[in-house]
């Protein structure tokens, strides 16, 4: 078993991690373990988005609503989708514009906490999905803009994770592309990825 990673590798690895293209970073973050306020767990699913990406914000430019995508890595873009759910997405990239969104956590820390908030107990339920994650870390707009490593947010890298690749779900543009990740067999995932 790898014990804990002292402070100063994380660092490298979080910077490397918020300076990776976000498709590179996306499959990165599956492992990892993000928290918010001690609330959380272990990513297991994400998506990336580029700024040339048709499904992505940020592909018409800067607008008061993802300007966040165009600030600095390492910050948290969250947005309202469908005017019901909070979505969460890692800022990230060496060019402006870019995020990944994080899909699913196994959740790890404060489950009480999270099936408080959800109102359901089955741990599969709790954050399979990114708007049943952010009910469930209590993450909303408030947020928005926040850097990921620092309170309430707590991001931890974790042990490589053997992965799922598939296409991005609830988008119109640009579904083909393989840009969604996951942990290979995770019971945690919003929805199970294609099998080859």
């Amino acid at each position: 078993m790898v014990g804990p990673i002292s402070r100063p590798e994380a660092q490298r690895r979080q910077a490397e991690l918020f300076s990776a293209p976000s498709v590179d970073a996306a499959r990165r973050l599956i492992g990892w373990t993000l928290t918010m306020d001690g609330v959380g767990g272990r990513i297991v699913e994400t998506e990336a988005y580029h700024f040339e990406d048709p499904a992505s914000h940020s592909f018409a430019g800067p607008t008061p609503r993802n300007a966040v995508m165009f600030g600095p890595p390492g910050v948290i873009y969250v947005y309202r989708s469908y005017g019901i759910h909070w979505c969460m997405n890692l800022v990230c990239g060496p060019t402006p514009g870019s995020a990944v969104l994080i899909r699913a956590l196994e959740p790890t820390r404060g489950t009480d906490l999270m099936i408080a908030r959800r109102g359901v107990e089955d741990p599969r339920l709790l954050c399979s999905g990114p708007g049943r994650l952010c009910q469930a870390l209590a993450v909303t707009r408030a947020h928005n803009g926040l850097r990921i490593d620092h309170a309430p947010f707590a991001l931890e890298p974790g042990p490589p994770a053997e992965i799922a690749v598939g296409p991005r779900i609830g988008i119109t543009k640009a579904i083909d592309v393989p840009w969604r990740f996951g942990e290979r067999g995770s019971r945690y995932v919003s929805k199970p990825f294609p099998t080859a």
